[in-house]
């Protein structure tokens, strides 16, 4: 029988996992840690019964995957949930951006900047399901849908602070920034409104889902499917180089490219490794989680009804704290992001005291402890706050890596998204999974389409396995650009 073996149980291992079981082909994963998930795992970090997400906790790419929505994963308790409000961007005047779903509403709720939202996401997240095909996988090959994907990609080769002068309110343009800022890139790059872009048009279609009972579901539902397929999966097995790996026809690589330079050894192809060995992280997360009585008491009621919150003030507050974690400094007031979970997920918490999930941009590998600036920062968009707090857990960015030695320094996206890294992958070639050794492919959140629960980079890795494996004659039932992409 045709076997491989997965290193790595994140999101992507899972998913290149069950991509290649469904084939036929005998598959082992092997995980490091005691627990299967990576970034998607979910822990009672404070007290029995409340549920706070390690990292990755609000879905709107992976809510619409193709991948994890054909697989049916709702047979194997996977649930997703909706806050009534998907995002809120308070100012300190008590104003706020917010964010719902529906386009319409948002874009209402902006003011002299109803048209200009309009105009920019109506038609991308009227075809989002088609458009998902080209921008959920490697960007350097034929797109599927042209017309529809150069009308969504021509913003996103424009810096996000340039696309920002096109609204007029502090609130449009404070929405769209913070937004922006899941890149972790200075705002003034180009192409750092990509990212940006394709969170709010995915959450625009298919909503900032959370799901039920933790992030730890989405995995959980993957390894339940893989089992029943016959994959294997075992724990507590750290594999750092080749040799560890049993025999198999193909190797996966859920890890991070500067593992990845070391484990196959001299069998990279000098390039590759050169590549892989230079390949450049991103600031870091300080990540604090809280057990807060009654909730957080937001002095914008918007936000209190939002799954997510967005801390940066206005907008040139929040490109100033970009630029300083990117050169190495922590703001006064740093760029800081807060899950409210429950609000859709009433589950995760403990009657009346409430998992708050929440994390602040710092420069990589930063030694401090910002749990008083992510407090603060806080207590400015909602006084009282602190007395509140019943529970507190911190997590540094060393501990971030420590748990999880994808996220290295403790950037959590698994690598700088600058224009080289987001282009090519980790490495100099148009197949970004491949590694250059035959049989041996990386699938980590380093290679296309990026960061987040969704599970595409595992699918295409594994879409180039089966194509090593002879898959060209196989009937794969993985939809649209993954089929396309190696066939």
């Amino acid at each position: 029988m045709t076997t491989a073996t997965v290193v790595g149980s994140g999101p992507n291992g899972l998913a290149a996992a069950v991509v290649l079981a469904r084939e036929g082909v005998d598959v082992t994963v092997l995980e490091g840690a005691p627990e299967i998930g990576g970034g998607t795992r979910t822990v009672e970090a404070i007290a029995p019964g409340l549920l706070h997400d390690h990292c990755s906790a609000v879905h709107p790419m992976a809510v619409g995957s193709p991948l994890l929505r054909e697989l049916g994963l709702d047979r194997y308790g996977l649930r997703w949930r909706l806050p009534e409000i998907d995002c809120v961007h308070p100012l300190d005047d008590g104003t706020a951006g917010v964010l719902y779903r529906s386009v319409t509403e948002t874009a209402a709720g902006l003011g002299p900047d109803e048209r200009r939202w309009r105009s920019l996401f109506e038609a991308p997240v009227r075809g989002y399901d088609a458009l998902s095909e080209d921008i959920l996988g490697p960007l350097l090959r034929p797109p599927a849908h042209p017309l529809r994907l150069a009308r969504f990609g021509a913003p996103t080769l424009l810096p996000a602070l340039a696309l920002a002068r096109a609204f007029r309110t502090p609130q449009a343009r404070a929405l769209w920034l913070g937004v922006a800022a899941h890149a972790f890139r200075p705002l003034n790059e180009p192409l750092s409104s990509a990212i940006g872009l394709g969170i709010l048009t995915a959450g625009h279609q298919h909503g900032w889902a959370v799901a039920e009972g933790g992030s730890r579901a989405i995995t959980g539902a993957l390894a339940a499917l893989l089992r029943d397929l016959g994959g294997k999966i075992e724990t507590g097995v750290w594999v750092r180089s080749a040799p560890q790996v049993p025999p198999s026809d193909a190797v996966l690589w859920d890890v991070a490219p500067t593992a990845l330079a070391e484990a196959p050894g001299d069998l990279l192809p000098p390039r590759v490794r050169r590549a892989y060995e230079r390949f450049r992280y991103g600031p870091a997360a300080h990540k604090v989680d809280f057990a807060v009585e009654g909730g957080v008491p937001w002095r914008a009621e918007s936000a209190r009804r939002a799954g997510t919150v967005h801390l940066g003030g206005a907008p040139a507050e929040i490109a100033a704290a970009e630029r300083a974690v990117h050169t190495g400094r922590l703001p006064e007031r740093p760029f800081v992001l807060v899950g409210q979970q429950y609000l859709a997920d009433p589950s995760r918490s403990a009657g009346d005291v409430h998992p708050v999930w929440s994390y602040a941009h710092v420069p990589h590998g930063y030694e401090g402890d910002a749990t008083e600036a992510v407090i603060a920062q806080i207590e400015r968009f909602a006084p009282g706050f602190r007395e509140r707090i019943v529970g507190t857990v911190s997590r540094p960015p060393a501990a971030f890596a420590a748990g999880n030695p994808n996220f290295v320094g403790g950037n959590i996206l698994t690598g700088a998204k600058d224009i080289r890294q987001m282009l090519l992958g980790p490495g100099p070639t148009p197949h970004p999974y491949d590694t250059g050794v035959p049989g041996h492919f990386i699938c980590s959140a380093a290679t296309p389409p990026g960061p987040g629960a969704h599970g595409m980079c595992g699918a295409h890795a594994a879409a180039r396995a089966l194509k090593h494996l002879g898959g060209r004659n196989r009937k794969v039932q993985v939809t649209g650009s993954i089929k396309d992409f190696y066939r």
